[in-house]
């Protein structure tokens, strides 16, 4: 039962918002484009293009959503830390989405319970830095932010931000959601073939004995039912993916904000949900005003430098009904740090009684630099983590319904730890993000079981 509130609401009156009112706001994490009338011609060409997603998927997630917040069903949110445009390519979109699903799939037989599953994909093109340059054979250059700013090419011209990218992350990200929904409509997920599923490197992994049982227990479960039914379980050839990306740069994001026939308010149709980042939380500015008029979800990340008061200000401004479904607190405390600040906001939040779905985000907080300087993170202080993470939700009376998880379905070596024992002398071996290190294929399916034996632990 929710307890009465003590932070007033802060209804947003619908007509002093627009897709544009946040330009009236200071903006972070936005850079400036030096061609402003190229800009604007992008901006009209983008909103003008049809809606990569509908406002009944954005319905439909967020109704997901509210049964996680009650404890009924688990986040799974995760892809690549920063899409890039070379990427768009049918073998990265069919290894993610065999993560994701294989994942799931692990979570939903271990906790007997249902799976939302939301990628970082078809839109997270832009990342925020912490500096605006850096310095590249004595010449300082602008900082690379993602493929639909600049390019990684570390070139004065190649980092000069370029509108038409906001162009080309679209037709990137139009393509991705093209091939998700054709894989994910047309019996990819069919558990009658589970050797779709298959990677080859899969077979290594100390888990896979166990993986392989668990597939032959469900495919025999499959067969049993349909020898006393008439029909096939055609439901088990589809499966809901939802994506997601930071909403970072509000002209691609204000460009595909709309209304829609026979519903209230605006959707943004570039992505199912959107998450608000450390860096851009600001109430009195440009990304906290264009999110507070959308009615999609909104994700939050709740870093150890959070201040309370400033916290609930936020959820009220971006929820002020306190709708079901509609915000994702993002913990990312470090394991260091989870035990210190968690229990506070928990306790704030239940008292407050503002629905949240709690999703814990084990990546951020636990990245650090080798002594050759290559970012990597360690798998074990990711599950130290989520285990802690675990352990406070259940003290609390909590439920931590979902993880983010920066992961790719490739077999790259940019996180150490892990069955294999990955160490960081091997990291140059295969070593692609962008940005930041993402698990593996076979060190996210590992966490998906160490995930769901937490689980269990605290909710069974």
């Amino acid at each position: 039962m929710y307890s009465k509130r003590t932070v007033a609401p802060e209804v947003a009156n619908p007509n002093d918002w627009s897709p544009l009112s946040w330009k009236d706001y200071p903006v972070k994490q936005l850079p400036t484009y030096p061609d402003q009338e190229e800009l604007e011609e992008v901006y009209d060409q983008l909103r003008d293009n049809p809606p990569l997603i509908t406002s009944w998927e954005v319905e439909a997630l967020k109704k997901r959503l509210a049964d996680v917040s009650a404890g009924k069903g688990f986040l799974l949110q995760g892809g690549d830390c920063a899409e890039s445009f070379a990427d768009c390519k049918s073998p990265k979109i069919v290894n993610l989405l065999k993560v994701l699903m294989q994942m799931s799939f692990i979570l939903i037989h271990e906790m007997e319970t249902s799976v939302v599953r939301v990628g970082r994909i078809a839109g997270q093109y832009a990342k925020p830095r912490s500096r605006d340059y850096e310095i590249v054979d004595g010449e300082k250059i602008p900082n690379y932010r993602g493929d639909l700013i600049n390019s990684i090419t570390p070139e004065l011209e190649q980092r000069i931000p370029d509108p038409k990218r906001l162009l080309t992350g679209y037709n990137k990200s139009s393509l991705t959601l093209n091939f998700l929904r054709a894989l994910s409509n047309e019996g990819f997920a069919d558990l009658h073939h589970p050797e779709y599923w298959e990677l080859d490197f899969m077979q290594e992994n100390e888990y896979y004995k166990e993986y392989e049982a668990m597939v032959n227990s469900i495919q025999k479960a499959v067969n049993f039912m349909e020898t006393i039914t008439p029909n096939q379980f055609n439901t088990l050839q589809k499966i809901d993916v939802y994506t997601s990306h930071e909403g970072l740069n509000l002209w691609y994001d204000s460009a595909q904000t709309q209304r829609v026939p026979r519903r209230q308010g605006w959707y943004n149709l570039s992505a199912h949900m959107v998450w608000l980042g450390n860096r851009t939380r600001d109430l009195d500015g440009a990304h906290v005003e264009y999110l507070r008029g959308i009615r999609n979800p909104i994700g939050i990340k709740m870093g150890p430098n959070y201040d309370m008061d400033h916290t609930l200000k936020l959820i009220e401004r971006l929820n002020p009904i306190h709708e079901q479904g509609k915000i994702v607190l993002i913990t990312r405390f470090g394991e260091d740090q989870v035990e210190d600040g968690l229990p506070d906001l928990i306790k704030r939040i239940k008292h407050e009684g503002m629905p949240v779905v709690w999703s814990c985000d084990p990546m951020h907080g636990n990245t650090f630099a080798t002594d050759d300087n290559i970012k990597t993170r360690n798998f074990d202080a990711i599950i130290s983590e989520i285990r802690k993470t675990f352990a406070i939700h259940r003290e609390q009376g909590s439920y931590l319904g979902g993880v983010h998880l920066e992961l790719t379905g490739d077999n790259v070596t940019e996180c150490v730890g892990g069955a294999k024992g990955l160490h960081e002398g091997e990291l140059h071996k295969n070593y692609e993000t962008y940005c930041d290190p993402r698990l593996n294929y076979q060190q996210s399916l590992e966490l998906a079981f160490l995930i769901a034996k937490e689980w269990n632990q605290s909710y069974k």
